[in-house]
């Protein structure tokens, strides 16, 4: 104990530095409201994307600094977090291991505390008890809402921790619980939420300090988010053998909402490689405006889906994603080369769901069965964190009334109360999975996705439904090319607009990728060896991607040397090379785009 006790005083002699980076203005009101009174428990609710991070480790610098407290403690959800935290102490002069086991007994000497995560705690609470009471300790316990996940890890993490000297805890979502599971550590109030058992008022979670999504916007801390809904006809084959039909957006009751949505999601049918298409035109056009590196991200709901989702984004752009799995070993070194490289886009399945840092990624496609608010909040977190003015996320998703309703709550200033997942199993948390599968009976066929297409519905703006087809409130003005190039800049283009633009892309799309996907199921694409003058035509869907990208390249240099901003560019280039935007130009006019930003460097 005093070996240790003595390591840890010769760690924490050495100052950390606090972040070069200024603080924002949220993230220094609540150290000025934590050191008004320098609490023992201290909750912080703020919206993903605000910068948490860096707010929970300036105060672990200062505290150090003071040396008010000798250790610091965080604990996590994921290992690949524990990474994330540990990289980003290291850079604010903060030395925390991100390897330290259950299986090694002292705080390893030289460092200033670990990162752990909640199921590591749960397996030797006694162990990380001895570790944050050998000397003065803040906790900081990331995402506190896991320590619900089960009775026994809530109890794990008061009997760790009961006796450190500061905890902090954070959260991107207030959330409610009932009476007898209590989250440690945080402060509750009875909020009169009935939950579906019937058992009266629930409880709430306080927080010490909160910066919601709308103070964020305003500040320009996040990007605002388009929510782009698709609907379209789904049909199945029942149990009973029998083939029904309905549409995503008009199902009627429940049971067959679920079940078009379901089929929706079916990787053979053509809803799934329509909204992929739409998605890669997204990225194409982002990073032609200002966003150069833009990328996007799939949620899928398993792995066999999450696989054949990542054949298709493949077959569709040409390009293989990054394939993101929770049970693959190399799924870290996966998210940290995807956050750093350039590729368009990820599959994933939960492994990108809170706290994961990837600032480049501004476009989301929803295909997977989750619904839970609390899931829905922090995956489109990702796609939210902001790094310069004018940038803005889409998110497309299935016209579903669960999914809707979660988008319609994210552009509502309330005060909203989530209820933990009750799943202790990492692999299940924030799961509320669709229907399983009907299992096959006697004299009974099993039940059976047949095909599902996809059309542009609406985009949600101010919890409003805008078609873009005149019926929604205000009737869109008509665009011209250049408005077009500026589809998602907040502020030039009317919610109506938006999916004006959107809808009259999505029937072109539509026709050009449905065609190419049959083509290529069925084996008839043109052979072009045997036909040379068409060569250039069987080439260009994939060309034209690598041409944009190196369009894109070449205007960040120009907008670079030339201080004039990328817009500006890319209205000069149309002007000495005319032709259609570049989402719809042919490789003749990439081609000659390409030259001309040459001559101006």
């Amino acid at each position: 104990m005093v070996r240790e006790m003595a390591s840890a005083a010769r760690a924490g002699a050495v100052a950390p530095q606090t972040t070069s980076r200024p603080l924002r203005a949220w993230q220094q009101a609540a150290l000025e409201r934590y050191e008004q009174s320098s609490p023992k428990d201290f909750l912080v609710t703020a919206t993903p994307g605000a910068g948490k991070t860096t707010f929970a480790l300036t105060l672990a610098a200062r505290l150090l600094q003071r040396r008010e407290v000798a250790r610091v403690i965080v604990v996590c959800p994921t290992d690949h977090l524990r990474l994330q935290w540990a990289d980003a102490a290291d850079r604010m002069g903060i030395v925390l291991d991100p390897g330290l086991t259950n299986a090694v007994g002292p705080v390893r000497a030289g460092t200033q505390g670990y990162v752990t995560t909640y199921a590591q705690v749960a397996g030797k609470p006694m162990l990380h008890a001895a570790r944050a009471t050998a000397v003065k300790t803040l906790v900081i316990l990331d995402e506190v809402h896991h320590a619900g996940d089960g009775l026994s890890w809530g109890e794990a993490i008061e009997e760790a921790y009961g006796f450190a000297a500061r905890r902090l805890c954070l959260t991107g979502t207030p959330f409610r619980t009932k009476p007898d599971e209590r989250i440690p550590f945080v402060r509750y109030e009875e909020d009169g939420f009935e939950g579906d058992s019937g058992d009266g008022a629930g409880l709430v979670s306080r927080a010490d300090y909160t910066y919601g999504y709308k103070e964020a916007l305003s500040d320009s801390v996040v990007r605002p988010v388009v929510f782009a809904a698709y609907t379209g006809t789904a049909r199945w084959r029942n149990s009973a053998g029998e083939v029904v039909a309905a549409s995503l957006s008009e199902a009627g009751t429940r049971s067959v909402e679920m079940a078009a949505w379901r089929t929706a999601l079916d990787p053979k049918g053509q809803w799934v490689p329509h909204v992929i298409a739409a998605m890669d035109e997204r990225i194409t056009h982002l990073r032609e405006n200002g966003m150069p590196d833009a990328a996007g991200l799939v949620l899928a709901s398993d792995q066999d889906d999450a696989r054949a989702y990542a054949r298709i984004v493949k077959r569709i752009t040409g390009k293989a994603p990054e394939l993101i799995l929770s049970d693959d070993p190399k799924a870290s070194k996966k998210i940290e080369r995807f956050a750093a490289g350039s590729a368009r886009i990820a599959v994933c399945v939960r492994m990108i769901s809170e706290g994961v840092d990837v600032p480049r990624a501004a476009v989301l496609a929803w295909m997977t069965s989750y619904r839970t608010p609390l899931f829905f909040a922090q995956a489109v977190g990702r796609v939210v964190r902001s790094r310069a003015p004018h940038e803005t996320a889409t998110v497309f998703l299935p016209a579903v009334r669960p999914l809707l309703g979660l988008a319609a709550s994210m552009e509502k200033e309330r005060n909203h109360v989530m209820p933990p997942p009750k799943a202790q199993d990492p692999e299940a948390l924030d799961l509320d999975p669709l229907p399983p599968k009907e299992r096959e009976a006697v004299g009974l066929k099993q039940w059976e996705a047949l095909e599902a297409d996809a059309r542009f519905a609406h985009v949600l703006h101010g919890g409003t439904a805008h078609t873009g087809d005149g019926s929604g409130p205000v009737a869109a003005a008509p665009l011209g090319a250049e408005e077009e190039d500026f589809l998602g800049i907040p502020g030039l283009l009317t919610p109506e607009q938006t999916a004006s633009l959107l809808a009259k892309r999505d029937d072109e799309l539509r026709l050009r990728i449905a065609q190419r996907v049959h083509d290529e199921d069925t084996g008839e694409l043109p052979v072009v060896e045997d036909h040379p003058e068409e060569d250039e035509a069987g080439r260009s869907w994939r060309d034209v991607a690598e041409l944009r990208r190196e369009i894109n390249r070449l205007v960040s240099r120009v907008s670079a040397k030339t201080s004039t901003p990328h817009a500006v560019v890319h209205t000069q280039l149309r002007q000495h090379v005319p032709g259609p935007p570049s989402a719809s130009a042919s490789v003749d006019v990439l081609r000659a785009r390409r030259e001309r930003l040459r001559t101006m460097l």
